[in-house]
């Protein structure tokens, strides 16, 4: 296995945090034979209680009940999660020390040694590289997904020689601590506003978001969103291979209403996505990226068009849930910002109750007030932003709070009438009140099934 330039036998290596990038981490450094320490927040009798097998089976060195400078500057290098501030005092330290500082993309960029594609942007991420992964399997390619998708790359790197390529989810997060990492297909899919709370601005955002391209090599593509205004701005300087998606008529990828229209070396190539899952305007923009993608790595046409058709959306993303005396339930989960929430409520020509709410990001929430106008009949709001979302919107739209989601159910059941939506895209972060987006969209959905349980037996009483 090559060596990484990072970490090699005898290098000294560091991890914040022992969570499964951090074991995945260590698993990998070891394998390289560097001489590992483990440093952890949580207390000692729990770190013990739950990693005390991991750390009896590898040796490692380890401190727990927070991160202290003196264990972590014996380090050559430190590998810090996307979780990592690297604003952060202690880290600042380290720096200011001479510790390197490194991300599971930064490792790899001395280690990668088949082709990859590398997706960001604000939305999508998941579905996309989901989506090319599966193009690519279909094609008969072994292809390892992962990143920030839920296998870490450390995993890859570990085993890369069982895979043929690598399709991997990049956060802005992972993007702060990339070093020289390169992709041979970089995708951008949009630039808006998300973690401002963190980057400070959508500016340092969109610069982050472009470090995708900043090691890029003539001969690898760029795929670019040609409809988002700032991801042209920020990508007018790229050299080399650069094809775009939109609707404009020079793009290379062209969404024409169900159709994707695709010119390469003059030659032109249509995909009608009608009857799929992904005939809408959010699934049209990141079909129109995968086929770039995945036409370059050597998919056919027929082997894409027959991906496209097989493929089904992911759970919480516009996530069909049940139909309860003609109100129509989706779960948009996994929409944790205003960019997302806009493009749900594209898919609905009116009429939606919306479900909104969380732990605030930092986003300007009146960038929805348009969208809200015209789409938005109710506006139920949960968790911590519940105030801001309700000085942004409440002059647009009627605006109720609601404690828990299962009061938030019963209130747009309530005043939903047939032929509406409820709909839930929360514009926020699920950790006020949940553990995850996942846990946000199953306990909507757990109570919308309830919901239709408890009128079904209603119904079937009145005909007794």
């Amino acid at each position: 296995m090559k060596q990484s330039k990072l970490i090699s036998a005898g290098t000294k290596v560091a991890i914040l945090g022992l969570g499964i990038s951090g074991r995945a981490a260590a698993k990998y450094a070891l394998q390289c034979g560097a001489e590992v320490r483990v440093s952890d927040i949580r207390t000692e009798q729990q770190f013990v209680a739950e990693e005390g097998a991991f750390l009896s089976a590898t040796g490692v060195s380890w401190e727990a009940g927070g991160h202290t400078y003196d264990f972590l500057q014996q380090a050559d290098v430190v590998l810090v999660s996307p979780g990592v501030d690297l604003a952060s005092p202690l880290i600042k330290s380290l720096q200011v020390a001479g510790v390197k500082l490194a991300g599971e993309l930064a490792v790899a960029a001395g280690q990668l040694q088949l082709p990859v594609v590398a997706i960001t942007g604000t939305n999508g991420k998941t579905t996309v590289t989901t989506l090319i992964g599966e193009l690519l399997s279909a094609s008969g390619k072994k292809v390892f997904v992962g990143g920030n998708i839920g296998i870490p790359l450390y995993e890859f790197l570990c085993h890369q020689e069982k895979y043929d390529m690598a399709v991997v989810e990049v956060s802005s997060f992972q993007l702060e601590s990339a070093g020289n990492f390169s992709a041979d297909v970089g995708v951008l899919l949009n630039i808006t506003p998300d973690h401002l709370d963190r980057h400070g601005s959508l500016e340092a955002y969109g610069r982050l978001k472009m470090q995708l391209f900043a090691h890029k090599k003539e001969e690898a593509l760029a795929v670019i969103n040609g409809d988002d205004s700032l991801c042209l701005e920020l990508s007018k300087y790229l050299t080399g291979d650069v094809q775009t998606f939109g609707v404009a008529k020079t793009a290379t990828a062209v969404i024409d209403r169900d159709l994707i229209r695709l010119t390469l070396a003059e030659k032109t190539e249509e995909y009608p996505l009608a009857a799929t899952a992904l005939a809408n305007s959010v699934g049209l923009r990141n079909s129109a990226a995968a086929i770039l993608a995945a036409r370059r790595l050597g998919c056919t046409p027929e082997q894409i068009l027959q991906g496209l058709q097989k493929f089904r959306l992911l759970p919480h993303r516009i996530e069909f849930v049940a139909e309860v005396e003609g109100v129509g339930y989706y779960n948009d989960s996994k929409a944790t910002n205003t960019g997302a929430v806009l493009g749900a409520l594209e898919q609905f020509p009116g009429n939606v109750i919306l479900i909104a709410g969380g732990r605030d990001k930092g986003d300007d929430y009146r960038l929805l007030r348009k969208a809200v106008t015209e789409r938005v009949r109710q506006l139920v709001v949960i968790g911590e932003a519940a105030v801001l979302l309700e000085e942004a919107l409440a002059d647009v739209v009627t605006t109720l709070p609601a404690q828990s989601m299962q009061e938030a159910v019963t209130i747009a059941a309530g005043s939903a009438r047939p032929g509406d939506v409820v709909l839930l895209s929360p514009a926020c972060a699920s950790f006020d009140m949940f553990t995850s987006y996942g846990h946000r969209g199953n306990e909507f959905k757990k109570e919308v099934l309830a919901l239709q349980a408890a009128r079904k037996k209603i119904l079937e009483s009145g005909k007794n």
